[in-house]
């Protein structure tokens, strides 16, 4: 099966001034015999790229919005994945769409609070955490 995770970040969480801190989105894939070993396999590239790499620098958190399993993709049509339209500021809420068609109900409206964010007006738990 293929993995497709979509994930949010926070990362030098510890400057003190709000433009050194960051924060985005990211994706990753795999192919994995089941989703534990596709999350564990996420797990590994996210440690790997935070030691390789600046990506994840400072004080950081990772959430895991969602993971889709896909069987395969079509080859014979595209597929959209991560629809994303924000309205006005940027600390306005947002609606993101996993897979927009008919077939799926996916999308989500996002929210951050007090530097957490809110998924379907549920708080979000940390998928990892690094400290300085």
């Amino acid at each position: 099966m293929l993995y497709l995770g979509k994930f949010l970040h926070m990362t030098n969480q510890q400057a003190k001034q709000e433009s050194e801190r960051r924060h985005g989105e990211f994706n990753l894939i795999v192919e994995a015999e089941d989703s534990q070993a596709a999350v564990e396999s996420f797990k590994t590239c996210i440690i790997d790229s935070r030691g390789k790499s600046d990506l994840f620098d400072g004080d950081c958190m990772i959430y895991i919005v969602h993971l889709l399993e896909l069987e395969e993709f079509p080859s014979d049509r595209a597929r959209m994945l991560y629809y994303k339209s924000i309205a006005g500021d940027p600390i306005m809420p947002y609606i993101s769409c996993s897979t927009p068609n008919g077939a799926t109900d996916g999308c989500r409206i996002l929210n951050w609070m007090k530097n957490r964010p809110e998924i379907d007006g549920e708080d979000a738990n940390v998928f990892l955490e690094f400290k300085n």
